[in-house]
């Protein structure tokens, strides 16, 4: 199930339910839909493995239990690589039970029955709350595109929300590209933007092995494009994102 926003695909905050409730998990559907937003749902944990290796959420709402494991278990999973909000969705609200999710990661915690009102009043918060850390002090630029999430001031890049270690060469080359999407980058230009620091000579044989490290390591030869006899570029998927 999933139902848009009318927006640029590009800037949508994307929202996965996790919920084996059919009507329950197509009134949350509707309730969250607005622009500027793409919602998704799934009813057990293997679907919403899968949707996040495609796509990772701006936000997660996870009910505690689905009929393929516990919530919580999958919370604490979640935890171990991702980073986007995750609000837990269950009927029990003994005060251990909430204690337990939120020290498993959770971001906030609503028991049924609830107001939608209220639902989308948290969802909003969390959401503004992603955007503060994004924009705040530390200034962070976050590139978010299908299966990659690169924190470029943080240093952090994902490949299907699993970190991958990148050398400053790396970095440098896959922000100027990344920033450029869909432009011919000519060899010299990125020569020059990459080693600016070096000395007043170096081999372009440098850029090759560093465009080769960069493309396996993310796996993305489809991505990566060489232009014969001018340079590279980054391509979106399929012709779009």
């Amino acid at each position: 199930m999933q139902e848009t926003g009318k927006n640029d695909p590009a800037s949508e905050k994307v929202i996965l339910i996790v919920e084996d409730d059919n009507l329950l998990s197509a009134g949350l559907v509707r309730a969250l839909n607005e622009e500027g937003r793409k919602i998704e749902s799934c009813g057990n944990i293997r679907e919403a493995r899968r949707r996040i290796t495609q796509e990772q959420p701006d936000l997660m709402i996870l009910d505690i239990n689905l009929p393929d494991g516990s919530g919580y278990d999958f919370l604490t999973e979640l935890r171990k690589k991702q980073v986007f909000p995750i609000i837990l969705l269950t009927a029990n609200d003994m005060e251990t039970d909430i204690v337990t999710g939120l020290e498993a990661g959770a971001d906030d915690y609503i028991t049924k029955p609830f107001s939608l009102a209220v639902l989308r009043a948290r969802v909003n918060t969390q959401l503004r709350r992603k955007i503060k850390d994004n924009r705040g002090a530390e200034n962070t630029l976050v590139w978010k595109s299908g299966r990659y999430r690169f924190c470029f001031d943080r240093m952090e890049y994902y490949v299907d929300g699993k970190p991958v270690e990148l050398s400053k060469n790396e970095q440098k080359l896959l922000r100027i590209l990344v920033e450029n999407e869909e432009i011919t980058l000519s060899r010299g230009a990125l020569i020059d933007k990459i080693w600016t620091n070096e000395a007043e000579y170096v081999d372009e044989n440098a850029l090759s092995v560093t465009v080769k490290r960069l493309r396996d390591k993310l796996q993305a030869a489809d991505r990566i494009q060489t232009v014969y006899g001018v340079g590279y570029l980054w391509v979106k998927a399929n012709g779009q994102d």
